[in-house]
């Protein structure tokens, strides 16, 4: 049902500094690049992700209560993505670990501060 997310970035360069490592974990390409946006993902894959400088030329903010998530494909994959975040300007959220039956996630900011998150639901952990 999604196909993509945008996020807003005061600093386009700075943000796609961070996009591109975690897009590189995950094996996603830049898909798109104007000079106020950048879109990594695949034509006709998965839901991608947007970063852009707001069209109507006013400061990007943090929307309240909104996160995209990530889907990792280990516990693993969800600590390196975690750290991957906090090297590239992002900042802690909540740690990796179990968050309540087969869910397991990291919780991290990017450097905008809009807030993201890398997780696993794990097959066999019970509900």
């Amino acid at each position: 049902m999604i196909g993509y997310v945008t996020l807003g970035t005061n600093d386009l360069a700075r943000g796609a500094k961070f996009y591109d490592a975690l897009a590189a974990e995950l094996g996603t390409p830049r898909m798109m690049e104007e000079p106020t946006f950048i879109a990594w993902g695949t034509p006709d894959g998965a839901a991608g992700i947007g970063l852009t400088k707001p069209h109507d030329g006013q400061p990007a903010t943090v929307g309240n209560g909104v996160m995209v998530a990530l889907q990792a494909s280990s516990r693993e994959q969800v600590q390196r993505l975690y750290d991957i975040a906090l090297a590239n300007g992002g900042s802690c959220e909540g740690p990796p670990g179990p968050r309540g039956g087969p869910f397991y996630a990291g919780y991290f900011r990017d450097p905008d501060g809009n807030k993201l998150n890398a997780f696993l639901m794990e097959a066999g952990s019970g509900a």
